[in-house]
């Protein structure tokens, strides 16, 4: 469905993919069944001459129906949704082998931190990259954003991932690319005048290729700068 959604490129985009096609196909029949109603009230129920309006309570069985029938579907929604939402953002949710990655978001650009050879953060052979996020394929990673100023927010549409950066606070994300390609990280929170050029390229690698890029990239010692 690339004509309305974007390209499938992670393992959450099924899921979401798939609830936001449900809630569609529900709130587009109520509203056709609600409209189709309306219409035929308004042509029943319209003034006639000679006719005499009268007034009712209601029908007590009939409110009850249309109450009741919105929330076992609202609540059954909210127990599927809270299932998706424990497996992509719940506590534990981060796999154990997830490929760590410190994104700092300022007023208009993404510093990128990657580890160097050790695999961790915080150690002496980090380096750090501008406007450009480089990923393996088939390997999770986890984003631990920080913002410098103002609430931001990291977005990329092709992951169905989406998370507010908050000044202060230490926050992270993670996901798992399938697709191998170039996509665009956008910040999708009004964050100043710059806001709209607050973007960077993602680049999703073969794993042979992302090897290729690390070590090409810390050899420069901070990786360079993007665009």
């Amino acid at each position: 469905m690339h004509w309305w959604l974007p390209l499938k490129a992670s393992t959450f985009a099924g899921p979401i993919d798939g609830l936001f096609i449900a809630i569609l196909i529900i709130t587009g029949i109520a509203f056709v069944v609600v409209e189709a109603g309306l219409i035929w009230f308004i042509v029943r129920y319209r003034r006639r001459p000679g006719r005499k309006a009268f007034y009712t309570h209601g029908n007590a069985r009939a409110e009850v129906i249309w109450t009741a029938i919105p929330a076992v579907t609202m609540v059954a929604l909210g127990v599927i949704s809270n299932h998706y939402w424990v497996q992509i953002k719940g506590r534990n949710s981060i796999p154990p082998n997830a490929y760590p990655i410190a994104i700092h978001a300022k007023q208009f650009e993404w510093q990128i931190t990657y580890p160097g050879p050790d695999g961790r953060l915080g150690t002496a052979d980090d380096f750090t990259v501008r406007n450009q996020l480089h990923v393996p394929v088939g390997q999770p990673v986890v984003v631990h954003l920080s913002s410098e100023d103002v609430i931001h927010s990291f977005y990329v549409p092709q992951l169905r991932v989406r998370q507010d950066v908050v000044p202060g606070m230490d926050i992270k994300a993670w996901f798992q690319a399938t697709v191998p390609g170039d996509y665009e990280l956008a910040c999708s929170q009004l964050c100043g005048m710059g806001h709209y050029k607050m973007r960077a390229r993602v680049t999703v690698h073969t794993q042979a290729d992302f090897d290729a890029w690390m070590k090409q990239a810390a050899q420069a010692g901070t990786g360079g700068t993007g665009s």
